[in-house]
């Protein structure tokens, strides 16, 4: 069983080096002319596009695998009121430059659109914003031509109540386009639906799931993980890429929604060993504040209480 770790958006590593800079709609509005309105956000982007791809060396001079692309990389990019803004011509060289680099290291990329993105909301309006938003990381992925991505998704409104929730997330996705529904992967979340009903929503879509260990802490019907994670990963069976799971600690009390800075290497290793019989590769993102500094700290945790464990590389373990 491999293990490996990997970080959102942020190196904290790096200062001055972010891919999320942006601009507002009310800002870009501000701009006298159509021309100063495009070249903001033509410097914006290239400044997030160059330091993505510093931060992408950064994470192989580290040996790092697995990384979470922001999702606002391209500011206004689905932005409605927004149409003159070609940024896919304009950027398609620095693109195809992300993406030979992802290739020739063999990286995991994926995304997490905002939590505002709702398939299952009782307002077309939503429904089809939503799926304007998404094709922004279905042409992302396009673009940097990696074939791989996945983009994570909660299940999103209960509207209605969860049942009629769940059985309108199900009609919507499965009229979706196919080359968006075959990019999402499905995650729990901490407040309304849990791992066992997205889990079913998982096998009646055919979709790959997302254990998030952190959520199902903080929002369960008190059924043991244990009993349901061999499902879990067999909604991964026809996926390419290893099993993905989120990873993060509660800030204070142990169902407190909030993230803490680090992970709770105890509690993360408990889990590990509980997913030990399956024999299955893992691909752990972390969700911490410290981001990159939170992997780093995990690493060294698991080494110190778990010298027994075989590292490949500096993010890379075996058991």
């Amino acid at each position: 069983m491999r293990v490996r770790l990997g970080y959102v958006a942020i190196a904290l590593k790096l200062p001055k080096v972010t891919s999320s800079s942006t601009v507002t709609f009310k800002t870009y509005s501000s701009l006298i002319s159509d021309e100063e309105r495009l070249n903001k956000l033509k410097r914006i982007t290239l400044s997030n596009i160059d330091d993505l791809y510093k931060i992408l060396e950064y994470n192989v001079k580290n040996k790092i695998h697995f990384y979470r692309i922001t999702s606002a990389l391209v500011p206004l990019a689905t932005h409605p009121e927004v149409t003159n803004w070609d940024y896919r011509r304009i950027f398609k060289k620095d693109f195809q430059r992300i993406g030979r680099f992802i290739k020739e290291y063999n990286m995991r990329i994926d995304t997490h659109p905002d939590q505002f993105n709702v398939i299952n909301s009782k307002r077309e309006e939503v429904v089809e914003a939503t799926k304007r938003n998404l094709y922004f990381h279905v042409n992302l992925f396009e673009d940097i031509g990696y074939t791989l991505g996945k983009m994570v998704l909660h299940i999103g409104s209960a509207e209605g109540g969860k049942d009629k929730a769940i059985e309108r997330f199900i009609v919507n996705f499965k009229a979706y386009p196919k080359d968006i529904t075959e990019k999402l992967i499905l995650e729990n979340d901490d407040k309304t639906f849990t791992v066992r009903e997205v889990l079913h929503i998982c096998k009646s879509v055919n979709a790959p799931m997302v254990l998030d260990i952190h959520h199902h802490v903080c929002n369960n019907e008190g059924e043991d993980l244990e009993d349901l994670i061999e499902d879990i990963f067999n909604t991964w069976s026809s996926e390419r890429l290893p099993i993905k799971i989120h990873v993060s600690s509660p800030r204070d009390d142990a169902k407190d929604r909030k993230h803490a800075d680090y992970i709770e290497a105890k509690d993360f290793i408990r889990f590990i060993e509980m997913c030990k019989p399956l024999e299955k590769d893992i691909d752990v993102m972390i969700e911490a504040k410290k981001k990159d500094l939170a992997l780093y700290k995990l690493a060294e945790d698991i080494k110190s209480i778990k010298s027994e464990w075989k590292w490949i590389d500096d993010t890379t373990f075996e058991i």
